[in-house]
Formats: C-alpha cells, sequence, structure tokens
C-alpha cells in the first residue's frame, strides 16, 4: 500500500487562538519540516467569515499559500456569507465541497479536523 501524503485539514472553528496555533501553525510547518507532501486547509463555515473580516488570518492565510499550503473555501458558505469575492482576492479557491469532501471519506484519506 502507497503512504498517502496528502493531508486535508478541515477548518470549522472561528477561534482566533486555533487558527493561529494550530490550523496555521501545522499546515505551514507541515510543509516547511516536511512531514507531508501536500496540504490542503478547507475553510467551512464560521472561519468563512472570520478570513473575510480579520487581517491578521488574512496575513496568516498569505503565509500558509506564500509555504504552498492549497487554500479552499465552501462555495456554500461564502455565497451565504457574502463573502466570496473577498476570498478570491485573497487566493483562495472558492468551491462546493460537499462532494469532495465526501470523497476525501470514502477514499480514506487523511483528514484532520479541526
Amino acid at each position: 500500500m502507497a503512504k498517502k501524503t496528502h493531508l486535508y485539514v478541515l477548518w470549522t472553528n472561528d477561534n482566533l487562538i486555533t487558527a493561529e496555533k494550530m490550523v496555521f501553525m501545522y499546515t505551514i510547518n507541515s510543509l516547511l519540516q516536511g512531514w507531508w507532501e501536500t496540504v490542503t486547509l478547507i475553510i467551512w463555515g464560521a472561519p468563512t467569515k472570520l478570513v473575510s473580516e480579520n487581517e491578521m488570518i488574512q496575513k496568516m492565510v498569505k503565509k500558509a499559500l506564500d509555504a504552498g499550503v492549497h487554500i479552499s473555501a465552501c462555495k456554500a458558505c461564502a455565497d451565504q456569507l457574502g463573502v466570496t469575492e473577498t476570498l478570491e482576492n485573497l487566493n483562495i479557491e472558492v468551491k462546493y465541497w460537499g462532494k469532495p469532501l465526501t470523497e476525501i471519506l470514502t477514499n480514506g484519506e487523511k483528514l484532520l479536523t479541526i
């Protein structure tokens, strides 16, 4: 069996400390330290609004993108919260995540939920 080298992080908690001290710290260091070859951060729910409004979080998003973290947000959430354009302007992919998340789960991919 091939080693799984892609980590998906599903971020649903809008706590600032959790964002800084777990979500971004782990995703960025996972690539910089070579723990994972690929890291995808999925923004879903409350963090969608947090990212669109908080300058500190936006700086962490840029740092993560610069480190190679792929960041994507739930389009349904972004549309409902009226922040799709803001997220796209931060170079965050915005797409519907229901089916892709189901495929991640049914394929036994590595998923960390925060």
